[in-house]
C-alpha cells in the first residue's frame, strides 16, 4: 500500500477477501463479497461494480492484477499487517492526536473486555516494557 493511499471501506471489504483467499478472479472475490454482505444484511454487489473497484485499486496501487491469463487474477499489494499497521497509525494521528494511550482507554472504556482479553493486553504490557 502507497503511504499515501487509504482504502476506503468498500476498498478494504476486497482486501479483506484477497488476504483471505489468496489471488483470485474477480467472480471468486464478487462471490465472496456478497456471501459477506448477506451475511451482514446489506446490499449485494454486482460484478461489474466489483471489476470496475479492482481496477481502481489496481491504479491506485492497492492490489496487482496478474494479465497472463483471460481470467485476470488479483492480489492484495502489501500484507493484511502492513496495511492495519498504516492505517491504524494515521487512525491514531488524527483521531487521537497521536496518543495511542488516548486511544486505548477510549476503546477500554467503551467495551466490556473478556478476561483473556485483559490477561493478552497485560501481558503485552509487560513485554514492551521488558523491550524497552
Amino acid at each position: 500500500m502507497e503511504n499515501n493511499t487509504k482504502p476506503t471501506e468498500a476498498e478494504l471489504e476486497i482486501l479483506q477477501i484477497l488476504w483471505d483467499q489468496g489471488p483470485s478472479p474477480v467472480r471468486l472475490v464478487n462471490e465472496q463479497q456478497n456471501i459477506a454482505r448477506q451475511a451482514a444484511g446489506r446490499e449485494e454487489a454486482g460484478y461489474t461494480t466489483t471489476l470496475k473497484l479492482l481496477q481502481i485499486m489496481a491504479e491506485k496501487g492497492l492490489v496487482t492484477r496478474d494479465t497472463r491469463t483471460r481470467t485476470h487474477v488479483y492480489a492484495a499489494a502489501a500484507p493484511e499487517e502492513a496495511t492495519r499497521q498504516q492505517l491504524l497509525q494515521k487512525f491514531v494521528d488524527t483521531t487521537f492526536k497521536g496518543s495511542a494511550m488516548k486511544m486505548v482507554m477510549q476503546a477500554l472504556g467503551h467495551h466490556q473486555a473478556s478476561a483473556e482479553e485483559l490477561e493478552a493486553i497485560k501481558a503485552l504490557i509487560e513485554k514492551m516494557e521488558r523491550e524497552q
